[in-house]
């Protein structure tokens, strides 16, 4: 399952590492909007198979962030 951006921004912090298992609503990572923090969670619990950005990286809204499965 990809977790995709729900708006456009930066990405501010990756809070996991790749085959990290996570729970369902974990936060994964934080994205920067308009000075707010945005945090992104896990749709299901799995293992983080993919990390497809980078702290710093601007994402558009939809955008892949992460694959779990």
């Amino acid at each position: 399952m990809e977790v995709r951006a729900e708006l456009a921004g930066n990405m501010w912090k990756v809070l996991v590492k790749e085959g990290q298992e996570v729970a369902r609503e974990e936060t994964l990572m934080i994205l920067e909007s308009m000075k707010m923090e945005i945090p992104v969670t896990a749709p299901q619990a799995g293992t983080v198979k993919r990390i497809l950005v980078r702290e710093g990286q601007s994402v558009q809204e939809g955008d892949p962030l992460a694959e779990i499965e």
